[in-house]
This record gives C-alpha cells, structure tokens and sequence, in this order.
C-alpha cells in the first residue's frame, strides 16, 4: 500500500471519533498493539532527542523497505509512535523522504498536543526521516 493509502486510510480511522478524548483513547489502544522492541534497542543510543518522555527508535531496511520498530516509556507518546510506525512502516525511503505525513494535520494531531508531545512528534518525524536517508545514501552507494 502506498504511503498516502495509509495515510489516508489512517484519516478514515480518526473520522469516526467526535472528540479528542476518543481518539487519545485509540492512541493508547495503538500503542498497546506495537509489537515489543527488542531490549537491545532500549538504550541511549536510540532515544531520540527532543522528546519530554522516553522514546526509542530503531530501523532495519529489508528488500529495498524500511521497518520501524519503537517504544515509549509514556501511554500516549507510545500510540503517537505507533501511528508514525503504522504509516511509515514497509515504505522505501524516498517515499518517507519525499511526501509529507499530511494525515497528522488531517486528524488534529499536533494541534491536540501539549507543546512537549508536540515536539517530541516532530522529533520522532525526524529521527524516521533521518533513517531514511540513511537507508537511501547505503543503497546509491551499493
């Protein structure tokens, strides 16, 4: 599926809730479902920055994709993760490179954050992108 299938399909998700206090609920909901990241990733090495809780990101890129796989420390930030992973997840990296993730304004996202989580989720954002890149120059340079 391609990234803005997802992101659509995500937008249809976040429709159906009137309030934003349904929505942090599937939020939570998402970040329960994430699969576990292996202890080996839970280190400073891949906690991002900018993030008031704690959040760690790692990728692997298999077959010209990248997989994500994070966690968090906090209920909420762990379902914001989930969602960037749900979207982000089995993209090659120029299309998490090249296209923006429209759904987070779609769905009220950042305006419905506290201006810490709000920061974090740009973090995050980054730190996805940043592997992306990374994955992208490994493969020209092949």
């Amino acid at each position: 599926m391609s990234l803005k299938q997802i992101q659509d399909e995500i937008i249809e998700e976040f429709s159906v809730f009137n309030d934003w206090l349904d929505k942090y609920d599937y939020l939570i909901e998402l970040g329960n479902d994430l699969p576990e990241i292996d202890p080996e990733y839970k280190t400073d090495e891949y906690l991002i920055n900018g993030c008031q809780s704690k959040v760690w990101l790692n990728a692997d890129y298999k077959d010209g994709k990248i997989w994500y796989h994070a966690d968090s420390d906090a209920i909420i930030v762990k379902g914001i993760a989930a969602l960037l992973v749900k979207a982000l997840n089995g993209q090659p990296p120029e299309e998490i490179i090249n296209n923006d993730l429209y759904f987070i304004d779609e769905i009220g996202l950042k305006q419905n954050l506290s201006p810490t989580r709000s920061n974090g989720l740009v973090a995050m954002v980054k730190k996805m992108k940043t592997y992306a890149l990374a994955y992208q120059a490994r493969e020209k340079s092949n």
